[in-house]
């Protein structure tokens, strides 16, 4: 006779929302952009990002994303997985943050109502304040680490 029992309670799978971020480097600059009208972070400086679609690797949705955000192309073999950061906060997100040195196209803010401003900036002289799981990537990603969790304690 199988003694094994059931388990009492199954834990229920929620689906994670996952984005896409660009690291757009010009020599030792970084692309950022100024949020405004978006109900999320609205004040705060980040990365050109977005929401992957559905049947939709993270490089096409961040290809498209440049398109959309900045008006540039991009070749998807030029975008470098520097960090993925699986976030919680009132949703559960997971984070792909790519590297990029190469794009084709003159930069220009496509969504004025979105971005108040946008510009490149040293690492050493961020403007403030920056969304900080952005400034916490660009951490983990100077010190070389390709992956961490956040807001899973507590």
């Amino acid at each position: 006779m199988d003694t094994a029992r059931a388990p009492t309670s199954i834990s229920k799978r929620t689906g994670a929302f996952v984005h896409a971020y660009l690291i757009l480097r010009k020599e030792n600059l970084i692309l950022l952009q100024l949020r405004q009208n978006t109900g999320y972070c609205d004040g705060q400086w980040s990365f050109a990002a977005g929401k992957v679609e559905d049947n939709e690797p993270a490089s096409s949705a961040m290809v498209r994303e440049a398109k959309e955000e900045l008006g540039i192309d991009i070749c998807p073999s030029h975008l470098k997985v520097a960090h993925v950061m699986h976030r919680k906060t009132n949703q559960f997100n997971v984070d792909v943050f790519f590297d990029c040195t190469r794009w084709e196209g003159s930069l220009e803010n496509k969504e004025m109502q979105k971005c108040a401003e946008m510009g490149f900036f040293p690492l050493d002289a961020l403007p403030s304040p920056l969304v900080d799981y952005n400034k916490t990537a660009l951490d983990f990603i100077a010190e070389g680490v390709l992956y961490s969790e956040l807001g899973w304690n507590g």
